[in-house]
């Protein structure tokens, strides 16, 4: 299903709902700006965000951004384990809901 080619048909979505993809682009590159928090973080955050919802689209995107904005590979590994703890954290918390009150 992934195959980067498919983000050509971008085009198509957009042609198709114009102003809310315009309006989508214009949100992700006011979010994705730098502000209170530089670039480079936020890159780092998209990548951690990236991992746990499993897209290969974005995890491609923003590894990429994230070391133009300067990340290492220390601290892409790093990302990668905080995504991990964060979906095992989940596991273990939304476990609590197989067990009924006695």
């Amino acid at each position: 299903m992934y195959d980067k080619k498919n983000l050509s048909r971008l085009k198509t979505v957009e042609s198709n709902a114009p102003e809310a993809i315009k309006a989508f682009w214009a949100f992700d590159k006011a979010a994705m700006a730098a502000g209170a928090i530089p670039s480079k973080y936020k890159e780092l955050m998209a990548l951690a965000v990236a991992f746990t919802t499993q897209c290969p689209y974005c995890i491609e995107i923003h590894s990429n951004k994230a070391r133009e904005a300067g990340s290492s590979d220390q601290e892409i590994a790093e990302v990668v384990a905080i995504a991990a703890a964060l979906r095992a954290g989940a596991a273990i918390t939304h476990g609590t809901h197989a067990f009924k009150e006695s």
